[in-house]
């Protein structure tokens, strides 16, 4: 199945790349500038960095991260993102994030 490419924010987009109710992938892509303003959620999230730059906060740790990185965010912790540079964000949450779908 090929899913919808749909605003996510200021300058970004999110396509559903694959899911089951146990897993779900999403690319996030970035215009530089973007954001992903501040949130939290119950899901476990993983972040890979396929190109770009971005800065990073999770609770109160802020980072820089670049291609080939690659990070966790727990369940429950507020975490937002700005885009650097444009660049695309592999994330996939544990379990599904039905919102997406």
């Amino acid at each position: 199945m090929t899913y919808p490419v749909i605003p996510s924010g200021p300058s970004v987009t999110r396509q559903v790349l694959a899911d089951d109710p146990a897993l779900m992938l999403v690319a996030f892509r970035f215009e530089k500038g973007g954001t992903g303003a501040p949130h939290s959620h119950p899901h476990v999230q993983t972040t890979y960095v396929q190109s770009g730059r971005f800065a990073f906060t999770i609770d109160d740790r802020e980072f820089e991260v670049g291609p080939g990185d690659a990070f966790t965010v727990p369940s429950g912790a507020a975490h937002s993102c700005r885009a650097l540079e444009e660049g695309v964000l592999i994330d996939s949450f544990a379990p599904r994030r039905d919102d997406f779908l």
